[in-house]
Order: C-alpha cells, then sequence, then structure tokens
C-alpha cells in the first residue's frame, strides 16, 4: 500500500511537472516572440501594399501571387522525386522528423504514405532501441576493459556512467554537423546547430532544411549521403540515451512494484520481514534474536488447551507438526504428576477426558 501510494506520488509529481513546464515554456516564448510577430506582420503588410501599388494588382491577383510563389518553393529548390530525393523524403517519413519541405501531391503518394508510415513508425522506432541497447553493451564493455586496464578495483559500468557516455556522444554528433551544414548550406553556427538538434530530435519545424538549394539532390551525392549517415548515426546515439533514462526510470518504478509484491506476499502469511525484525498480524514485533532456532522449528505446537495459554480467545487453530509422543519438555512449566502429562491433541474428545481427570483429581 505504502509502495502505490509512492508511485502515485511520483506520477502525479510528473504530471504537475510537465503542466509546469509547459506554462513556463508558454510564458517565455510569450515574452520572447510575441512582439517580435507583431513588428514583423507589419512590415510585411507595409512591404506588400508597396508592391500592389507599384504594379497596380488587386487583391485577387496578389493572392493568386502569394500562392504560386508558397507552392513552388519545394520545386525551385531542385528535384524532389527522384530516388536521392524520394529516399530523403522517406527517411524524414519514418523517423517521425516531417520537414513538411516536400509533401505528396498525388492520390496515390498520399495513400500510400499513410500505409508506409503507419508500419515504417514502429519498425524504425523498435531498431533504433535495438541499436541503442548494442551500442550501450558496447561501450560497457570498452568501459568495463578500460577499467581492468588501469586496474581500477571497481569495474563495473554503472547506468550514469552510460548516460554521460551518450549525452557526451550526442554533443559531439551535434557540435560536428552543425559545422558541417554551416560548411554546405552557408548558415551561421547557431543556425546550423539549431537545425541538427530539431532534427535529431525528430521536432522537424521545416524552417531550416538542408539539401533544398542549387539542386543539391541531385549535384551533390557526396553531402547527400553524409547528411542521411548524420540522421540516423544521431537518431541511434540519442535513441541509446532516451533508453538509458527511460530505463532508470522504469528501474525505480520495477522495484516499487517488487517491494509491494513482496510485502502483499508476507503479509497474505501473516508477517511482514523488516530488517531482521518480524511484524505479526496481530502487531507485535519479534526481533531476529527472538526468534526461535531452525532445529525446534517442527517441534513447536499451539495447543488448545486454557493451561498453556498459547492461543487467545477467538483465534484461529493452527495445524502444526510436531514430535510424538508427550510434550511436557516443551512447556514453560515442570510437572511430575503423570496424569498432568497428556498428549496434547485437537481432538475436542481428548481434551474433555483430560479436563476430567483433573477435575477427578482436585
Amino acid at each position: 500500500m505504502i509502495t502505490m501510494k509512492r508511485q502515485n506520488v511520483r506520477t502525479l509529481s510528473l504530471i504537475v511537472c510537465t503542466f509546469t513546464y509547459l506554462l513556463v515554456g508558454a510564458a517565455v516564448f510569450d515574452a520572447l516572440e510575441s512582439e517580435f510577430e507583431m513588428e514583423r506582420r507589419e512590415q510585411l503588410n507595409t512591404e506588400e501594399m508597396e508592391i500592389r501599388e507599384r504594379y497596380k494588382m488587386n487583391v485577387t491577383d496578389f493572392e493568386t501571387l502569394r500562392l504560386n510563389i508558397v507552392k513552388s518553393v519545394p520545386y525551385k529548390a531542385g528535384t524532389q522525386w527522384k530516388f536521392a530525393g524520394a529516399f530523403y523524403f522517406a527517411l524524414t517519413v519514418i523517423t517521425t522528423i516531417g520537414y513538411g519541405h516536400s509533401t505528396p501531391q498525388t492520390v496515390g503518394g498520399k495513400i500510400f504514405c499513410m500505409f508506409y508510415a503507419f508500419t515504417g513508425i514502429p519498425l524504425t522506432i523498435i531498431m533504433f532501441q535495438s541499436v541503442g541497447e548494442r551500442l550501450n553493451t558496447l561501450v560497457t564493455f570498452i568501459l568495463r576493459q578500460l577499467r581492468k586496464c588501469f586496474k581500477m578495483k571497481n569495474t563495473e559500468v554503472s547506468q550514469t556512467n552510460l548516460i554521460l557516455i551518450a549525452m557526451n556522444l550526442s554533443t559531439i554528433f551535434l557540435t560536428t554537423g552543425a559545422a558541417a551544414f554551416s560548411h554546405y548550406e552557408g548558415w551561421t553556427y547557431l543556425e546550423s546547430f539549431y537545425y541538427c538538434f530539431i532534427t535529431l530530435t525528430t521536432i522537424g519545424f521545416g524552417d531550416f532544411v538542408a539539401l533544398q538549394k542549387d539542386d543539391m539532390l541531385d549535384n551533390k551525392p557526396d553531402y547527400v549521403t553524409f547528411s542521411i549517415i548524420f540522421i540516423l548515426f544521431g537518431l541511434t546515439v540519442l535513441s541509446a540515451a532516451m533508453n538509458l533514462l527511460i530505463l532508470r526510470f522504469l528501474t525505480m518504478n520495477t522495484v516499487d512494484e517488487r517491494r509491494a509484491e513482496m510485502e502483499a506476499a508476507a503479509a497474505a502469511r501473516g508477517a511482514v520481514r523488516l530488517d531482521g525484525d518480524i511484524i505479526t498480524s496481530n502487531g507485535n514485533v519479534v526481533s531476529k534474536a527472538q526468534e526461535t532456532p531452525a532445529e525446534y522449528n517442527d517441534m513447536i505446537s499451539v495447543c488448545s488447551c486454557s493451561c498453556y495459554n498459547l492461543r487467545s480467545r477467538g483465534k484461529p487453530r493452527y495445524t502444526v507438526t510436531r514430535a510424538p509422543g508427550k510434550i511436557s519438555h516443551l512447556l514453560p512449566h515442570e510437572t511430575n504428576n503423570k496424569e498432568d502429562s497428556h498428549s496434547c491433541t485437537d481432538d475436542n474428545t481428548s481434551l474433555q477426558q483430560y479436563l476430567g481427570k483433573k477435575r477427578a483429581s482436585i
């Protein structure tokens, strides 16, 4: 019960933290972007009015020109649907990056894209997680061998070590990839780093998309190969890091669930063992030092006779195994009267006979 409460509190805390994080993010984006949005809208409206007045264009013609420009942007970037461009598009689909730089326009292409994504996305997620696990296993082996080479006493590799390694590899991928894209695309380093981060986290806004100018998909196969390898390996490294973080959280839940199962099983047996002590079902605490030795476990008998005072009224009778014959040597008091010694059984008839003998002797 305590473990379940702990898990409920943890889940509730995660929900509260997530919504708080959303509120904080909304407030920060509002403060950073809202004013710029208003200024940019006024600037674009002013330029639009100047163009319309200069070329004597009405609203309908200008809207037609606007739509033509928006739709022609992907086609101006070069060929998009030859094999290289189609492969690049398929990669953005199954990795859920979804830049939106180029989308299917035919009915057959849209239908196939839905079925392709429905099957490809789960397959890709499983593949990245599996490769990430293998990568973590390889890193664990390398770290263990390095510790053995340096003759360190502790050669075990913890999850924290793996998370740090994965984070460092992710940082290396982001920084080197940003430098390469800045060189090929002519972006600033910040814009390139932003593109790499948005890509490898599969957010995929589409405001910065590689291979979209000077017909690079056909003219620069080396750059196309680099971009595809960067996306695949970068997603693998980030998947390894995310897999470790998720595994760390699931391990915490698994430990709590296992503890809850052990406590429930112990409670079902009528006792809960904590740190060497036993808490019985009636609330009594028996320390480990007070436990009965193992060699006497099979000799313990819970007798129904009132003279032994070992069973409270209303408590259930337990069936136990005891040594055959008399058990007077196990009683807390000594007796020399042969009539007082009796064979303790749970048979009511034997109990009545014994009580009758006691009354006769008195």
